[in-house]
């Protein structure tokens, strides 16, 4: 059914739950479930939406997941602005061409460029393309919601700039009676110029609110390799990054992690928390193009890469799997 008005719903995010953050505000949501899952998002408002930043896609924002009493998402930042980069929250994600916005390079100072699942921003007078800065917004585009009990779609159309156009459809689907949750996505080339763009999902897990650190793994299906320092914090130990102690405010773990092949069969990844008894297995049906690795001592986050391109007038299709599990208590 669509949703033609969105309410919004006065919330506290409780800190007994031991959260980063407790905001009191009132934000248009929705909620999906299917009886073993329950998810709940923060939908797409230009005006009045909870993240209103211009680095990550506006849909498919989960600010709550749960399954089997656990939280699996969640505020895991400090201070809140909507127009911050990352003051958002779940499998959020974010595309980039030529590692800038689409048309970027294109777009004199003063014009329009493109932040796909955001609109049309416009360029400043800059030296070159700031990941972390938030753009002002020309054009948002047409957002359409449609749900039903344990689905919800995205529709962003965006008439565009310099050619660019596009239409861009998310939906987020659980499975009947499983722990299981979808993003099918879908990208229509409405424009004139081929789309070239990456894309990656940040996956900002917070697991019970646990810290990050030794009771956290991450699974690789590949024997990896960290390309950068890891500071005595963490290694990756065969298919396994894993911590060597327990992450303080201000530390983090960085890198790029290779060793991954030419299918879709190395997408696929498992998180887990000890202590919390949590899981996650991420997969998907693209092959990898990169996969970045970051963690802060609120959230872990592998991010996988996929590669996009579409001519004008065509489409392309591609779908990321979530299956949630719990482990036994230590």
């Amino acid at each position: 059914m669509p949703i033609r008005t969105i309410k919004t719903r006065f919330f506290l995010l409780a800190c007994a739950a031991a959260p980063v953050l407790c905001i009191a505000a009132g934000f248009p949501e929705a909620a999906i479930s299917n009886g073993a899952i329950e998810a709940k998002f923060h939908l797409p408002d230009a005006k009045n939406g909870y993240y209103r930043g211009t680095r990550f896609d506006w849909s498919g924002v989960i600010y709550s997941l749960r399954y089997q009493g656990h939280e699996y998402f969640g505020p895991w930042f400090e201070k809140y602005d909507p127009k911050t980069h990352d003051a958002i929250s779940g499998p959020v994600e974010e595309y980039r061409t030529a590692g800038a916005g689409l048309g970027y390079e294109e777009a004199r100072t003063g014009e329009g460029f493109i932040r796909i699942g955001v609109g049309v921003v416009r360029k400043p007078e800059e030296a070159g393309y700031r990941n972390f800065n938030s753009y002002e917004i020309i054009d948002p585009g047409k957002w359409t919601v449609r749900k039903g009990p344990d689905w919800i779609e995205f529709v962003h159309e965006l008439a565009g700039v310099n050619g660019y156009a596009y239409e861009y459809r998310k939906t987020v689907r659980l499975a009947k009676d499983k722990p299981v949750m979808t993003l099918e996505h879908l990208l229509r080339n409405t424009g004139q110029k081929t789309i070239e763009t990456a894309m990656y999902n940040h996956n900002f897990f917070v697991m019970d609110g646990q810290p990050t650190g030794p009771d956290s793994v991450v699974k690789l299906p590949f024997e990896g390799r960290a390309t950068k320092d890891l500071k005595d914090l963490a290694e990756v130990r065969g298919n396994r990054l894993v911590y060597l102690k327990e992450l303080e405010k201000g530390q983090s773990v960085f890198t790029e992690i290779g060793g991954f092949g030419d299918t879709a069969r190395d997408y696929d990844f498992s998180l887990e928390n000890r202590k919390a008894g949590t899981g996650v297995r991420i997969t998907g049906d693209r092959p990898l193009a990169k996969l970045v690795y970051w963690s802060i001592r609120t959230t872990f986050c592998p991010e996988p890469y996929i590669n996009l391109s579409v001519e004008p007038g065509k489409e392309t299709k591609w779908t990321i799997g979530y299956e949630f599990y719990t482990l036994p208590k230590p």
